[in-house]
């Protein structure tokens, strides 16, 4: 039974996420139901990824047994006619071996977060970047990122419900940068924990305001607490980028 590995590109807005859920849409249903009206097979779609209702994805990994036989160009067409009107869009299908994971064969995963800093709302990225209306520090937060790469205990930027079993991870990457009125945070790790990325994201908000300093990012991560962490900011503006084996 042939194993496609799938890229896949959506906009969560509207979805309770990658994962199906007791109510509401996922991705991996939306996707699971096209399969079965392409080839009447019930299967599960495995993600690299278990992102959050409003996230979004321009690299999410996915992969799935069919027992069909088809080209890899025809089940990426197919797959993608049955799931318009949906946001969702198998990029490239490919043909791997059995022995290929989705989530357990990835090395590392590379997230965006997306901030306009600007005073008008927004238009063209509603839903898809966190509005911020006070200027925001850029330089100042990208120190304070610094303070956060390499491994920690991110208990402190952990969310309550994260199901992973060590609050140990190690951080490769965490860059801010400005493009205009767009503040970019990359970030890179082999994997990451449940709200990690915006829990970061909505403390070094904090110090771009100037309400924290690069000291207290220290201090909130040594405490290991989540009460001493900044907010958790919203899921607008956070994209699965690239998921890298």
């Amino acid at each position: 039974m042939p194993r496609y590995k799938a890229i896949i590109e959506y906009d969560g807005s509207g979805f309770v996420g990658w994962q199906r859920q007791a109510t509401g849409t996922s991705i991996q249903q939306s996707i699971e139901e096209a399969i079965v009206k392409f080839c009447a097979e019930k299967v599960v779609v495995h993600g690299a990824g278990r992102t959050d209702a409003g996230v979004h994805a321009l690299g999410q990994v996915a992969h799935f047994d069919l027992r069909k036989e088809a080209s890899t160009a025809t089940v990426r067409a197919a797959i993608n006619f049955h799931l318009k009107p949906a946001s969702i869009v198998l990029v490239s299908v490919e043909e791997v071996g059995e022995d290929f994971n989705a989530r357990r064969s990835a090395r590392h995963r590379v997230y965006l977060y997306r901030i306009v800093n600007r005073r008008p709302p927004l238009a063209i990225d509603k839903d898809r970047a966190w509005h911020v209306t006070h200027r925001l520090d850029v330089p100042a937060m990208h120190e304070a990122a610094q303070v956060l790469v390499g491994k920690h205990d991110f208990t402190t930027f952990r969310a309550s419900l994260c199901q992973a079993r060590s609050p140990v991870k190690m951080l490769d990457r965490l860059d801010v940068v400005r493009e205009g009125d767009e503040i970019r945070v990359h970030a890179e790790a082999r994997s990451f924990l449940h709200h990690q990325v915006r829990n970061m994201v909505g403390t070094l908000k904090l110090v771009g305001l100037g309400k924290w300093s690069v000291e207290d990012v220290r201090q909130a991560l040594e405490a290991r607490d989540r009460a001493a962490g900044g907010p958790t900011c919203p899921p607008d503006g956070l994209y699965l980028m690239k998921v890298g084996y």
